[in-house]
């Protein structure tokens, strides 16, 4: 059974993806935040696949905190950049935009990716 809180973050989810789909030319930028990592993933929802991805498991002495939110964004940048990807569509996947969520997307943008 879900929390009160997952079922919110999951409600806000729902409608955020009625208005957000990734295409080729720009996809989504997907954040999951659990409570010992962070992950983000490039899709494209036209194909139903996911172009490249990032989390803090690949970083060395990675800890969760907002430092290694951000170097996960430059990551997924940089892995981004190799695959031609330049600008995509943010989806905070229902979390607030604060913290490492907001740390995430801050490296993103400074790895050179457009949202």
């Amino acid at each position: 059974m879900a929390t009160k809180k997952e079922q919110r973050r999951i409600r806000i989810k729902r409608s955020i993806r009625k208005r957000i789909t990734g295409t080729q030319s720009r996809p989504r930028l997907s954040v999951f935040r659990s409570n010992k990592c962070i992950y983000a993933q490039i899709i494209d929802d036209v194909d139903g696949k996911t172009l490249t991805s990032a989390s803090s498991l690949e970083l060395e002495g990675s800890k969760n905190n907002i430092e290694s939110a951000g170097a996960v964004g430059k990551l997924l940048a940089e892995k981004a950049s190799t695959n031609g990807i330049a600008s995509v569509i943010f989806d905070r996947n229902g979390y607030l935009y604060h913290g490492r969520v907001k740390a995430l997307a801050e490296g993103a943008r400074e790895g050179g990716l457009k949202f």
